[in-house]
């Protein structure tokens, strides 16, 4: 479970980094209002979540104010991957086992069950971020996690 976790993580990392690539090298799309909220959406989901596994505290009312330009949004990212990172480095067991406190949901997942989550909401908001850019007339990169597990990680997926 854990290794298996460590790859959706780091198939995470790369296709966020795939796609604001893409949305730079679309004029339109970066001048895209909406797409520039989903994608900051999707960074402070996996911020909250990062700090709901750690103990950290979220600042919500922070995390409500856009990044002024592009490069800062693209900076989160980086930031919030490298904390993701750093937090599955040292990942147990019975960390994963640990139930989180989601008020706002009235539920209590495990960490797991969280980490699942994080990815998949991504991977979702990702989706919507592709449409806009091809509907900005650009080309969408592919960020289908089984063709970056064939290039980038040996054993992704066995949940060794």
């Amino acid at each position: 479970m854990i290794e298996l976790l460590r790859s959706l993580f780091q198939h995470q990392a790369w296709a966020d980094d795939a796609l604001l690539g893409a949305v730079q090298d679309h004029p339109k799309s970066m001048a895209d209002e909406e797409l520039f909220k989903v994608l900051h959406h999707i960074v402070m989901v996996q911020s909250f979540f990062h700090c709901c596994f750690t103990g950290q505290a979220f600042d919500p009312a922070k995390a409500t104010e856009l990044p002024k330009s592009f490069e800062e949004l693209v900076q989160l990212f980086k930031e919030t991957h490298a904390k993701e990172q750093a937090f599955l480095d040292g990942v147990t067991h019975e960390v994963l086992e640990r139930r989180l406190d989601l008020k706002f949901l009235g539920a209590s997942p495990t960490v797991a069950v969280g980490m699942t989550q994080v990815v998949m909401h991504s991977q979702n908001h990702r989706g919507q971020c592709l449409t806009r850019i091809r509907g900005n007339g650009g080309k969408p990169p592919t960020l289908d996690y089984i063709l970056w597990a064939k290039d980038h990680a040996a054993g992704a997926g066995t949940g060794a």
